[in-house]
């Protein structure tokens, strides 16, 4: 196995290329059997959400880019493809929709070990994936993928470690001392160490959407729900609607706050007025640096809190199916 990746590795390094001017990213791919549909393509570090749109099985993309940076592909079963976007890098991807999984991208060199990655992990038990990708992360503290896998394997999970991920994200800070996003994780990481499901809700006190100032002491009733969510996730998009539908059943009983990570909030208050959502909504349009999201310790989207009426952690970063279920476990 560690031989096919060397040799995937050295053909890959041959076809793939960079040579776009300095300060753009492209991407050009092709899909085997499909004609015609749409990708979509997630910059959660920008908050940004583009479409890609397939025409006879490709599909290009541009933009501009200073900083290298982690892009997703989201296909229509949820599964997603990072790509690693670097200034002045042509990213090539090639692929079949009925073996998404073995999709490879190519162009630069985190690329083709990222692709490396999946490919050798492709039948692997999750545990052994998460294993996999530890492994990876300790071999690879330069890259931005070793970033991409930290959040997807550690702490975007139904388990999330938080304190492998703490060790993790230090070890990458030491050979990335200067990576903003890594300093925010970390700090992020620490103050969800310390906000163990064990623990007290903080006390905190922001703005809504609507100028009314919200804070932990609206979160008293029996069931309390913090929720973090974009306009560019789908899933925390369907979290929030399965909660309204719990909500609307229990008016009186159920405390629910959402923290937006747009860059803007003119969409998310768009949804909120277009899905008649009662509950308070924060969005400061700092993403990752609102001080809101430093003190609740949530560190990815979607994420949640859930608390009883004395403010009391009961869980955290619960699936959108275990998380109806502890709320309507507390209803009762």
């Amino acid at each position: 196995m560690r031989l096919y990746s060397l040799l995937l590795l050295a053909c890959l390094a041959v076809l793939g290329s960079c040579g776009i001017p300095d300060g753009q990213f492209r991407i050009e791919g092709r899909f085997r059997n499909i004609s015609q549909g749409e990708f979509y393509l997630f910059n959660y570090r920008n908050g940004t959400k583009d479409t890609l749109k397939i025409m006879d099985g490709r599909f290009s993309y541009e933009a501009e880019l200073a900083d290298t940076s982690v892009y997703v592909i989201m296909f229509p079963n949820f599964s997603e493809l990072p790509v690693i976007a670097q200034s002045g890098c042509l990213v090539k991807i090639e692929g079949d929709v009925s073996h998404l999984k073995e999709t490879v991208v190519k162009g630069t060199v985190e690329n083709e070990q990222l692709t490396a990655f999946r490919i050798d992990t492709n039948e692997l038990m999750p545990p052994e994936v998460k294993e996999k990708a530890g492994q990876y992360i300790e071999e690879h503290t330069t890259s931005a993928s070793s970033i991409y896998l930290l959040r997807r394997y550690f702490i975007q999970n139904v388990a999330p470690d938080y304190a492998r991920s703490l060790e993790l994200c230090s070890l990458l800070l030491e050979a990335q001392p200067t990576n903003v996003e890594l300093v925010q994780l970390k700090q992020q990481l620490e103050r969800l160490e310390s906000l163990r499901t064990d623990g007290q809700l903080p006390h905190f006190s922001a703005k809504d959407t609507k100028g009314k100032t919200v804070g932990d002491s609206l979160l008293n009733k029996k069931a309390n729900v913090i929720l973090a969510w974009a306009t560019w996730d789908y899933e925390s998009q369907s979290t929030i609607r399965q909660m309204k539908k719990i909500y609307n059943d229990h008016p009186h009983d159920l405390g629910v706050l959402t923290v937006c990570l747009n860059a803007s909030e003119s969409e998310g208050r768009n949804i909120f007025a277009h899905d008649s959502l009662k509950w308070p909504d924060v969005c400061d349009g700092m993403m990752w640096d609102s001080p809101l999201i430093a003190t609740l310790g949530l560190a990815f989207v979607p994420d949640n809190i859930v608390s009883d009426a004395d403010g009391k952690i009961i869980a955290r970063s619960l699936k959108n199916s275990d998380l109806q279920a502890k709320v309507k476990e507390l209803l009762e």
